[in-house]
């Protein structure tokens, strides 16, 4: 069998699966949805297989689909590995680079990091796409994912670029009505906001105290699957929460909010976790350096 894919239709297929949709696929590239399927059905002659099952709504993979997306990103991956050791990127690194965070931090602490990332280095196109869940770097096709907490996953490497703890606050309204807990056990008897991080169980806070780790259940009225959600809820006076200490400092300083059992924290350092298979990547290296150093500079700070 004569297999000659080319490799832009091969790109072009692996941004179909990621969408699951011919026209979403369209509308990204700029193209017609036309343009799309002609190009798709290129790629299964050459391959001699289906790719795709079809519907009116979205498109899955076949079987043979399903194989032909693994090698693709493995080509994929390789090529672009290739270009950056023949220009040597690791001085001006180019091309590509889909990143991914979660909501709030991607919004408060990376944008402005990879503003200036970009003018620092023009040739790289930056996407950024921010989740409030987990995230398959592979199936998804990200190259990096910055993240806060525990990294769990086996085959990603991870590189700490921040350090960073998870504090317990509230407003001085909901502690005047409801009392200052004096102990751990005392939040099971409070109101909490449980947010459901990407790296931890919903409604259960592991912490470290005086006398070493330590979790607990806790559960209240309300709860969330975002940050920002959560702290306004928290400063309207509706219980207490566990945030980030960058997210909460300015509340904090101003007394909007305040620390509630001081001796208990979550540690919640800040990630660089990308595939193992890009460990050559210069530009992921190179982005990855950039972000460790505008933090330090900016105070995100020690945890």
């Amino acid at each position: 069998m004569n297999i000659k894919p080319q490799l832009e239709d091969l790109r072009l297929f692996c941004i179909v699966v990621r969408h699951r949709s011919f026209a979403e696929t369209a509308r990204e590239q700029g193209v017609s949805k036309a343009v799309v399927s002609k190009r798709i059905a290129l790629l299964e002659g050459a391959v001699q297989a289906r790719l795709f099952h079809r519907t009116t709504r979205n498109v899955s993979l076949t079987a043979q689909g399903e194989i032909v997306h693994q090698w693709a990103q493995r080509i994929l991956e390789d090529v672009d590995l290739m270009g950056e050791a023949i220009s040597r990127e690791k001085a001006a690194p180019s091309g590509s680079l889909r990143i991914c965070s979660s909501t709030g931090f991607g919004r408060s602490r990376l944008a402005p990091a990879l503003s200036a990332m970009a003018s620092q280095f023009p040739q790289l196109e930056i996407q950024v796409e921010l989740f409030d869940r987990w995230v398959d770097l592979v199936d998804e096709g990200f190259q990096l994912d910055i993240r806060i907490g525990h990294v769990r996953e086996g085959n990603v490497i991870k590189r700490r670029i921040a350090r960073n703890r998870r504090v317990l606050c509230a407003a001085p309204a909901y502690i005047e009505r409801c009392g200052m807990p004096r102990s751990l056990a005392d939040l099971q008897n409070h109101r909490c906001i449980p947010i459901r991080e990407r790296d931890q169980d919903f409604g259960r806070w592991e912490l470290q105290g005086p006398d070493g780790p330590v979790a607990i259940k806790v559960s209240g009225p309300l709860s969330a699957n975002n940050g920002e959600i959560v702290r306004q809820w928290a400063i309207d006076g509706h219980g207490i929460i566990l945030r980030s200490s960058w997210d909460v400092c300015r509340e904090l300083e101003s007394g909007l909010l305040i620390p509630v059992l001081p001796d208990y924290f979550q540690q919640a350092d800040v990630w660089a976790v990308y595939p193992s298979r890009l460990s050559a990547s210069a530009k992921v290296k190179v982005c990855v350096e950039f972000l460790e150093a505008w933090f330090e500079r900016t105070g995100l700070g020690d945890g």
